[in-house]
Formats: C-alpha cells, sequence, structure tokens
C-alpha cells in the first residue's frame, strides 16, 4: 500500500539538511585510536537513516511499497582523523534526484570545534524487489527532488 507522502510532511517547509550527533564508539578504532576507514559509510547510513526520520521518512515504508534503494558507490574524502570518544555530526543531504537513482552527500564535523573530519556522498539505485533497477516511483521522486540542495547556505 502506497500512502500519500505529502500526508507525512511538507518537503517544502523542512530542512534540506539533516544532523545526527554522536560519539565514536571503541570497536570502531583501529590501535592507534583513530577511526578506521571503513566506519565512515556506516555513519552515512546512519546519517542517511537519521535525516529520513527527521522527514517523518521510513525506509522500511519505501521497502514495503516494493522498492529499495541499493548502494552503486561510496566516496570519502578524509581532511582530519576521529579519536575514540570525539562526538561527531553527521550532516546529510539530498544532491542529485533522477528517475532511477539518488546521491547523498554528507560532511563529518567534529561537534565541539567544527571542524570538518572527512565528506563524501553515497549514490543508489531504485531496486525493486526482484532486485531489478526501475524507476523511482512518483511520489518518492516527487518528495525527494524537492529536498535537491548543493550544500551551499544562502
Amino acid at each position: 500500500m502506497t500512502e500519500n507522502l505529502s500526508t507525512i510532511t511538507d518537503p517544502g517547509t523542512l530542512s534540506k539538511m539533516g544532523e545526527t550527533t554522536f560519539h565514536v564508539r571503541y570497536a570502531e578504532t583501529d590501535q592507534m585510536g583513530i577511526v578506521h576507514h571503513s566506519v565512515y559509510p556506516i555513519w552515512f547510513e546512519e546519517g542517511r537513516s537519521s535525516f529520513a526520520r527527521q522527514l517523518g521518512w521510513s525506509y522500511s515504508r519505501f521497502e514495503e511499497d516494493g522498492f529499495g534503494l541499493a548502494v552503486s558507490q561510496v566516496n570519502v574524502r578524509f581532511m582530519r582523523p576521529a579519536y575514540y570518544d570525539q562526538a561527531v555530526t553527521v550532516r546529510t543531504w539530498v544532491s542529485q534526484v533522477r528517475s532511477r537513482l539518488m546521491r547523498f552527500d554528507y560532511e563529518v564535523l567534529d561537534s565541539r570545534t567544527g571542524q570538518l573530519l572527512a565528506r563524501g556522498n553515497t549514490v543508489h539505485i531504485c531496486v525493486n524487489h526482484q532486485r531489478k533497477t526501475v524507476r523511482m516511483p512518483g511520489e518518492w521522486f516527487d518528495f525527494w527532488s524537492a529536498l535537491v540542495w548543493d550544500g551551499v547556505a544562502r
């Protein structure tokens, strides 16, 4: 069953960037106490999920409607290391929506100083339950398209 997304939230009234803050866990670090590079895509996922929840959207609803967003690309540019127990903030926004794909962009910041630690993006392909690439359903496409932002404060 597909709900009308306009009853969930009006994208025109929402922030186009989500933020989520947490502390680096010990298991995410290497022997030197530095966050391992493999952790950043997991943080990006948390940023995406948190952003979607802030918008009143649930990925599980998308799956219930018979679709998924398969990750087809992950890019990370490391600026500074993050360390065990450091509070970090992941900023997330939608930078591109096309008929079959979405791109999310991210910044990972030191929550205390605001220093940029990493920047990245993920590209997702819309698939059905048979894992075939398909067009994003119209209402989902419209919802996410209204949130596209270039990441530049105006």
